[in-house]
């Protein structure tokens, strides 16, 4: 039988960003991130004029070139893909160019995780699709802290289990939970459990 499969995401979930994304972006370019605003395409501003939607992605990939040495490990993480590692399959899907694919095996490796990486842009339904084929289709399990990754996996990949965490307490308490997850639960002693209980449900 085949071992079944966690597909989780990085940021704000493994490894805090957002809070270190914005203490960076005051201190290197006077941009505010407005905590209160859960659309990042008019969360960053200088001054009263907000930041053009297309000067954002630019900032995140200098963030994540030059300053992913800020990130810090979510409470219960390593903890939580130990005890998972010893029924699970793990594979991590990051929404990050390939060319960060090295600096991300990296920072994960310095926080003692050490897994597959598996970069990605835009939806993730059908990247996790072809890692469940490639795994052999067992029991699965996906974890976000993006509603719109969990729709794309809830029509790519049905079956696939889906729980909505997000790790960023001053956006978790806006954002409500991912109408096509399963559940939402921001700690990850509590989500252990739950995943597990999952996948071996679903075995």
């Amino acid at each position: 039988m085949n071992r079944p499969l966690l597909v989780t995401d990085c940021d704000e979930v493994l490894l805090h960003m957002v809070s270190h994304f914005a203490d960076w972006l005051n201190e290197a370019h006077g941009v505010r991130f407005d905590f209160d605003n859960v659309n990042w395409g008019t969360a960053l501003s200088r001054g009263d004029q907000p930041i053009p939607t297309e000067e954002v992605w630019p900032l995140l990939n200098e963030f994540f070139q030059n300053e992913m040495h800020r990130q810090t490990l979510v409470p219960g993480a390593l903890e939580a893909l130990g005890r998972i590692g010893e029924e699970a399959n793990i594979v991590i899907l990051t929404n990050l160019g390939d060319h960060a694919h090295s600096w991300r095996v990296e920072q994960l490796a310095r926080h003692g995780i050490r897994h597959e990486v598996v970069c990605n842009q835009g939806g993730k339904g059908e990247p996790l699709k072809k890692l469940v084929e490639r795994h052999g289709n067992p029991a699965s399990v996906f974890v976000d802290d993006l509603a719109v990754h969990h729709s794309s996996v809830a029509r790519h990949s049905p079956a696939t289990r889906r729980l909505h965490m997000i790790a960023e307490p001053r956006i978790a308490s806006i954002v409500p939970p991912a109408p096509d997850a399963d559940a939402r639960i921001d700690d990850w002693p509590t989500a252990t459990d739950w995943i597990l209980d999952r996948l071996k449900d679903a075995a």
